[in-house]
């Protein structure tokens, strides 16, 4: 498998993992501030191992390698974490999730201003058709009038759009610390509005769950891939999450999609395949 297709796996693994966080979110009925502050802890825990295991003696000398920029990526990867699910509670699912499929575009024009990486049409038209499907997906839930919860969906395209940037800029570096860092910041900055000593032990199985197989995994899997491809054709990848996000909640709530739903949701999975297809062309 080349470094590409290896890319483009790693991308897909971590959207089907993100794709999680409805499904999880609906078992754990906790405030968001509890929820932030467990999950964070479980994954920085959990990458921290993989890096030890993974690093060995190099470990000390991997997280001094980031630098600035891991540091920087790390915060935008927290900041962006925060805002993602405090916007499901002052917005609609839909507002946030056709506000999100516009990050491929933002890290496009972003890539090209700062990086001069320019995206070959292909990859432009492919965003475009994964932005109509997740358009159609949730086109009926547009425009209900929260202000709060859309601005923080655009603060997280901009910062996950810098972040898988600062990702493809620095891609001769592992940027596995950086995550790890992102992961454990979260529950410093929500540990004063949480409640992390209320949580019963069922509960705590599924935050460890959530903190691992979801956040984790994603942030390993993202971090991985993002430095055999372009940042646009990561956020492009990623857009499958959404329609895998409905897939979940079917099957474990047995809440049909509606046709819109199901429509877009082969849209953008079509999109994301003829881009794979494409690519492997060449």
């Amino acid at each position: 498998m080349s470094p590409h297709a290896r890319g483009l796996l790693f991308i897909t693994l971590s959207a089907a993992a993100y794709s999680l966080a409805g499904f999880f979110t609906r078992l754990i009925a906790l405030d968001i501030w509890t929820t932030l502050f467990w999950r964070g802890l479980f994954a920085g825990v959990f990458i921290a191992g993989f890096i030890l295991v993974r690093e060995r003696r190099a470990t000390p000398a991997a997280v001094r390698a980031i630098g600035r920029p891991g540091i920087a990526a790390a915060i935008l990867s927290t900041v962006a974490t925060i805002m993602f699910l405090n916007a499901f509670r002052l917005t609609s699912v839909a507002d946030v999730m056709v506000i999100a499929a516009a990050i491929p575009f933002v890290t496009a024009a972003l890539g090209w201003l700062w990086l001069r990486e320019t995206e070959s049409w292909a990859t432009l038209a492919a965003s475009l058709a994964a932005l109509l499907g997740v358009a159609v997906m949730v086109g009926g839930a547009i425009g209900q009038g929260h202000l709060a919860g859309d601005l923080l969906a655009f603060g997280v395209v901009a910062a996950m759009a810098v972040m898988l940037l600062i990702i493809r800029r620095h891609r001769d570096v592992s940027m596995l610390p950086a995550v790890c860092l992102s992961a454990l910041l979260c529950p410093l900055f929500v540990w004063p509005a949480a409640a992390p000593l209320a949580v019963t032990a069922p509960e705590m199985l599924l935050l460890a769950l959530f903190g691992t197989v979801q956040f984790a995994l994603g942030l390993v899997f993202l971090t991985l891939g993002g430095r055999l491809v372009s940042a646009t054709e990561n956020a492009l990848v990623s857009t499958i999450e959404t329609p895998l996000a409905v897939v979940w909640v079917w099957l474990a709530f047995q809440e049909v999609p509606s046709s819109a739903s199901l429509i877009g949701g082969l849209i953008v999975l079509g999109a994301v395949v003829a881009h794979a297809a494409w690519t492997a062309r060449g």
